[in-house]
């Protein structure tokens, strides 16, 4: 069990006459105020969806490392999609202990970074198709959390439907983690770190090793059977203020088993700017109180320090 609450959110996607929209929205907001982390249940994703999406993952990450740079992010340029490996990515800062594959909207190409077509293993052809069809799911059900998030806030459910999330910025990663080395208890799969964004839809297999930072300390937000892992980000709690929390995480992989783990992060649109709503502050925004300016320029400064080497090779 988790210490993290379990909210049902099926009235959030199904009930048109919203009687069940209040309830559901209450408990969203409770667990935004109190650590920004909750689990969904009721979310409508096709269990095959997820499975097919799981076995393809898996088939990619068994390949040879010279077949899986194939598709390597430095061949995807500013579109920054494909494969890094063990180390490759810097999250706090340090090399994490994993390997990843980045993917957003499908799109021609152009001159947007973090823009454009994704990168996919010929060796793996169900991954596109899984890929694709996970983005549309996700899209619909973030979109779905994100009006019980504005009816919590006491706005219009249709708030950031209609705004901020009306042409939104989404990317899924898939993670593979291989074991943690069980005499180095500082080797992390993810580092400590705040999601940059709205909202954080997380699916994770049956390993664990996700650790949430509490008022009452690091716990553990193990795998639940069909649900999610939902956290909000950097821009929900600049948005309100600090009013709802945006809460540093980390990911140890002590299974003893290789690990994979999804992602999904929901943002605002490229070109929307975030001000904040009249909540009175009382919660840091990683630093960064007065930033302003695009989600755009925001999200590729922070990149641009994850992916260092890469951020200069496709400037």
């Amino acid at each position: 069990m988790s210490e993290l609450p379990v909210i049902d959110v099926a009235p959030l996607l199904t009930d048109t006459t919203g009687s069940g929209r209040r309830a559901v929205a209450d408990a969203i907001g409770a667990a935004c105020r109190d650590s920004g982390f909750f689990y969904i249940s009721g979310h409508g994703v096709p269990p095959e969806l997820i499975a097919r999406l799981d076995a393809a993952g898996r088939r990619f990450f068994a390949l040879p490392e010279a077949v899986k740079d194939e598709i390597s992010m430095d061949k995807g340029g500013r579109a920054w999609r494909g494969f890094f490996p063990v180390g490759g990515e810097l999250t706090s800062g340090r090399p994490d202990l994993k390997e990843g594959l980045y993917f957003g909207a499908e799109e021609p190409p152009g001159p947007l970074p973090l823009h454009g077509p994704n990168l996919f293993p010929a060796q793996v052809p169900e991954l596109r198709g899984a890929v694709l069809e996970y983005l549309d799911t996700m899209t619909r059900l973030a979109q779905g959390v994100m009006s019980g998030i504005a009816l919590s806030l006491g706005l219009d459910e249709d708030y950031f439907r209609t705004g901020y999330t009306a042409d939104p910025t989404i990317l899924l990663r898939i993670f593979h983690y291989p074991p943690a080395p069980p005499d180095d208890p500082a080797t992390w799969g993810v580092g400590e770190h705040t999601d940059y964004g709205l909202l954080t839809l997380l699916l994770q297999d049956a390993n664990g090793g996700l650790q949430v930072r509490t008022a009452r300390g690091w716990i553990e937000a193990p795998p639940l059977p069909d649900t999610f892992v939902c956290n909000i980000g950097d821009m929900l709690d600049k948005l309100t203020g600090g009013h709802y929390r945006s809460t540093p995480h980390r990911v140890r992989n002590r299974s003893g088993n290789e690990r994979l783990s999804f992602p999904f992060f929901f943002d605002p649109g490229w070109d929307d700017e975030v001000p904040p709503l009249p909540y009175a502050a009382g919660h840091r925004w990683d630093g960064q109180v007065d930033f302003t300016g695009t989600y755009g320029a925001y999200l590729l400064s922070k990149v641009s320090k994850v992916f260092p080497r890469l951020f200069e090779s496709t400037l």
